[in-house]
């Protein structure tokens, strides 16, 4: 039942930034407003996540047994979040192909979950060093040519490196990119989001800071 919570929370938001960007005689929206609608949907999704395990605890407590009350400690394994991935019909960034039109397959899509370090939720402290590694599938029906930019968007910018290119991506190959990460001084939820040239796949990591 959470898989399906957290499925729905992307596959809403993914919907509504294709369709602002989609309609006829409407502005595109700009990167703020993306911005704060992804780590609004990061955030509802681990909100989710941990409604779900309290009420798991506090389901598995009422059930036990009396007399089993003092020696059983409940087991839950806090699923994942699912792939962010905001699908466009054509690629607004790149060249050729012009128009639109089309049901089947998108053109330009990704997967960027695929091994994602940290996963959602790790746990660090101010400073702390760690991996940032996404592995960015091409899902889609086009190849991304070579030299496709690849960028830190918004929220808590953990990495000095904040701009790279991609080298050409088929459909259903994978490139992995992977960069120094630094938990930021500000403690809390932390949501760090990068774009891929297009506007359609935001890789995110999202961590604590304790």
């Amino acid at each position: 039942m959470n898989f399906n919570m957290n499925r729905l929370v992307f596959v809403l938001v993914a919907t509504a930034l294709l369709a602002a960007a989609c309609a006829p005689g409407q502005a595109t929206p700009d990167a703020a407003e993306i911005a704060d609608q992804i780590a609004t949907a990061v955030a509802a999704t681990v909100s989710a996540q941990q409604s779900a395990t309290a009420a798991a605890l506090a389901l598995a407590t009422a059930t036990l047994p009396p007399t089993a009350t003092s020696t059983f400690t409940p087991t839950l394994v806090l699923p994942t979040a699912t792939p962010f991935v905001i699908v466009a019909a054509t690629s607004s960034g790149g060249g050729g192909g012009g128009g639109g039109g089309g049901g089947g397959s998108a053109t330009f899509a990704c997967d960027p979950d695929t091994g994602k370090r940290p996963r959602d939720n790790s746990e660090f402290h101010p400073g702390d060093d760690f991996d940032v590694k996404w592995t960015i599938i091409n899902t889609g029906t086009e190849t991304w040519p070579a030299g496709y930019d690849f960028e830190y968007f918004s929220g808590a910018q953990m990495t000095g490196v904040t701009f790279l290119e991609l080298p050409e991506v088929k459909p259903g190959k994978s490139y992995s990119v992977v960069l120094d990460g630094n938990a930021p001084a500000e403690k809390g939820f932390q949501v760090m989001t990068w774009k891929l040239e297009g506007g359609f796949c935001y890789p995110y990591i999202a961590i604590q800071v304790n």
